[in-house]
Formats: structure tokens, C-alpha cells, sequence
């Protein structure tokens, strides 16, 4: 893998990660579209530890004060130590599912079809939640069963295609929350889950040849600055924006995928 190629995926991983639009998808198309080879599913993993430095640094007062709050016994109940422990209980479902998943995910199930459809069918039903949810619910108010709700719908997002931030936000506005709550809550949520799979595979990945460590820290640096100022944008534009421009963009990206499949463009 070139300096080059690094560059361009980091900002791709960086941009998509917090955008409802999937970051491993674009990840495993953009390469097939310029006639580069796949990074494979640990590289995805791997860069996504950029994106993962982008959501810490961005929320780093937030984590700070949880981390306090539940050190004192006269602040565990308080919402800062409550949003920690929602936070790990909503990683626990993408946990055993990324495990027992394993090779799936590693495998068939990053086939462009797979990943056409998922767009497509996420797109569907981000538009559908979109005209029917409430959006009143403010981030102070989620519940420890809201959060394993969202926490099994991020175990969705193993599906190449789907979107994590993309599934929770959808899960979080079914449950009547504001667009701009939803998405915190996604951002915040993905914080153990990404850790977790980009540490976990980052010794296989030293150890490929074809992926040197100067173009790994490149998309990791790439990633990392990108991915922070998608974050702040998207939380911006969701206090006034709806998510139909999303919608769009995943539904035409399916068919036109699809229809690459059968030109025999792309495999």
C-alpha cells in the first residue's frame, strides 16, 4: 500500500465513519473503483483507530467527567456516571455478535451485492423513521433499555453497507429522540466497540507485508483529523437538518453498485 493510497482511504474512513453512509463499504469500494487492491476487513478495523482518536478528542470533557462521576460514590447516579455504564452495556451485544460473526464478516459478507443491498435497505428504512419518528427526546434522557436497544442495532453494523452510526441513529430516533441526541449517543457508543476491534486486529495487520507501517500511521493521522471535523459538522447540521440527503445518496450508491456488479465492472 502507497503513501497515497493510505491518504485517500484515511479520509474516506475518517469522513464516512460518523456519516450515516458506512465507512467499511466505501472502505471496500472505493479501492474496487480505482482498481486497487482491498485492504482486507483488518485494515478496516485498524483505521478506524484514527477515527476512534477523532471521537475521544472531540468528547474528551464529556468522557472526563464520567469517568469522575462514577469514581465518587456521591456521583454514581448522577447522568455523567449513568451515560458510562449505558455505554457499556450498549457494547455489549456487537461484542458476541463480532465474535461469533467472525468470519463472515471477514469473508462473504463483504461481497458488493451484500453491500448494495445493505445500503439500499438501511437507506429504506432511515426514510421511513425519518417521516415517522418524534424527535423530541433530548440526549438527557436515555435509559439503560435505551441504550441496549441502540446496542443491539450498532450489532447490525457488521454488515458491510449498514453504517454504524448510520443503524444507531435510526435505532435512537425510532425511540423518539432528537436527530442531534441520536447521533451523540452513536458517537459516544462507538467508542469501546471500535477500540476494541482496531486493537484486536492491528497485530495481524503489522505483520502484512503489503500494508507498511509509515502508510498505516498515515491513514491513521488522515482518518483522525478528518473523521473529528465530520463529527462536528454532523452534529451541526442534524439540530436543523433531517437525514433525507443521506437517504438519497445510500439509495442511488446501491443501484448504482448493483448495476456495476452486472456491467461486470466491479466483483
Amino acid at each position: 500500500m502507497t503513501i497515497l493510497h493510505a491518504i485517500v482511504l484515511g479520509l474516506v474512513q475518517g469522513i464516512t465513519e460518523f456519516l450515516p453512509i458506512s465507512s467499511t463499504a466505501h472502505l471496500r469500494l472505493v479501492p474496487a473503483l480505482l482498481g486497487w487492491p482491498d485492504g482486507g476487513a483488518a485494515f478496516a478495523a485498524v483505521i478506524q483507530l484514527g477515527t476512534l482518536m477523532a471521537v475521544i478528542g472531540f468528547f474528551l470533557r464529556d468522557l472526563l467527567r464520567m469517568l469522575a462521576a462514577a469514581a465518587k460514590p456521591e456521583t454514581r447516579r448522577s447522568l455523567d456516571a449513568r451515560m458510562l455504564l449505558y455505554i457499556v452495556v450498549g457494547t455489549v451485544p456487537i461484542g458476541i455478535v463480532g465474535i461469533l460473526a467472525k468470519h463472515a464478516i471477514e469473508g462473504p459478507l463483504r461481497s458488493i451485492l451484500v453491500i448494495a443491498t445493505s445500503l439500499i435497505v438501511v437507506g429504506i428504512l432511515m426514510a421511513i423513521v425519518e417521516k415517522t419518528a418524534r424527535h423530541e427526546r433530548l440526549f438527557e434522557s436515555f435509559t439503560l433499555s435505551d441504550a441496549l436497544v441502540v446496542g443491539m442495532a450498532q450489532a447490525l453494523a457488521l454488515v458491510p453497507g449498514t453504517s454504524r452510526s448510520g443503524i444507531t441513529l435510526i435505532a435512537a430516533m425510532i425511540l423518539g429522540f432528537r436527530r442531534d441526541a441520536s447521533a451523540r449517543f452513536s458517537f459516544l457508543l462507538s467508542i469501546p466497540a471500535v477500540a476494541a476491534a482496531g486493537v484486536y486486529e492491528l497485530p495481524k495487520l503489522m505483520h502484512d507485508r503489503e500494508v507498511g507501517t509509515s502508510a498505516l500511521i498515515t491513514g491513521l493521522v488522515v482518518a483522525a483529523v478528518s473523521g473529528y471535523l465530520a463529527v462536528g459538522w454532523l452534529l451541526r447540521f442534524l439540530r436543523t437538518q433531517t437525514t433525507y440527503g443521506f437517504v438519497v445518496y445510500r439509495i442511488v450508491l446501491g443501484l448504482f453498485l448493483i448495476a456495476t456488479v452486472i456491467g461486470g465492472a466491479v466483483r
